[in-house]
């Protein structure tokens, strides 16, 4: 449908930072971006604003960022969710549940993200970082803790684009993938989630850190 596709597209653009926080949307010009008639980027808009990504405002939107305690709110919910996926994960790796083939992909994955984030490539390691995260959500086979997860990391790449700045502690972010790999490969729940609410809150204080001061 071409409401699914313009709110895919929108995302995307908002997300990359082609549009960012404080940007304003109108239908015309979103329209005239995507080469689609207004009435799909309508009904995108509206969704997007219940992802709480914009603010609808007449015919058009502004794209918005959460305020610093909205989003110390959303990285505390994003290190409970991580937490629990990830000890579920593990869990169903005990079980025999998750395919050899699978956890090869991830490993996989989890290399290709230490090699670019140590080559700076910051925009790809963003993507690259979500993905991995993103399927450890799916191993777990939580759907609910997947869509919620998808909102919660929309709100804080939005919030947190224009302060990204290439990984200083490179060696440590990549050295905490693979000790939470190792955790769902062996099947150590606890150990699984404790890496992975810590490896989310270490994120959250390093981009304080890096954060530019007003």
């Amino acid at each position: 449908m071409q409401n699914d596709v313009a709110h895919r597209r929108l995302r995307e653009l908002i997300l990359d930072g082609t549009y960012p926080p404080g940007v304003r949307l109108t239908e015309v010009d979103a329209a005239a971006t995507l080469e689609m008639s207004r009435t799909p980027v309508r009904e995108a808009l509206r969704a997007l604003a219940a992802d709480g990504l914009v603010r609808t405002t007449g015919r058009g939107a502004v794209v918005v960022a959460l305020d610093p305690d909205d989003l110390e709110d959303a990285y505390q919910v994003r290190a409970a969710l991580e937490a629990l996926t990830a000890e579920t994960a593990a869990t169903r790796q005990r079980a025999g549940r998750i395919a050899p083939a699978d956890l090869a992909a991830l490993r996989d994955l989890a290399i290709v993200t230490a090699d670019v984030t140590r080559e700076g490539r910051l925009a790809e390691a963003v993507g690259l970082n979500r993905r991995f995260h993103r399927r450890i959500a799916e191993l777990a086979g939580n759907a609910i803790a997947l869509r919620t997860l998808d909102r919660v990391w929309d709100q804080i790449q939005v919030s947190t684009l224009r302060s990204l700045q290439p990984a200083v502690r490179h060696a440590h972010v990549s050295a905490q993938h693979d000790e939470l790999l190792s955790a769902i490969v062996d099947g150590r729940a606890e150990d699984a989630g404790r890496i992975a609410r810590l490896h989310v809150l270490d994120t959250r204080a390093t981009a304080q850190e890096t954060a530019p001061r007003a």
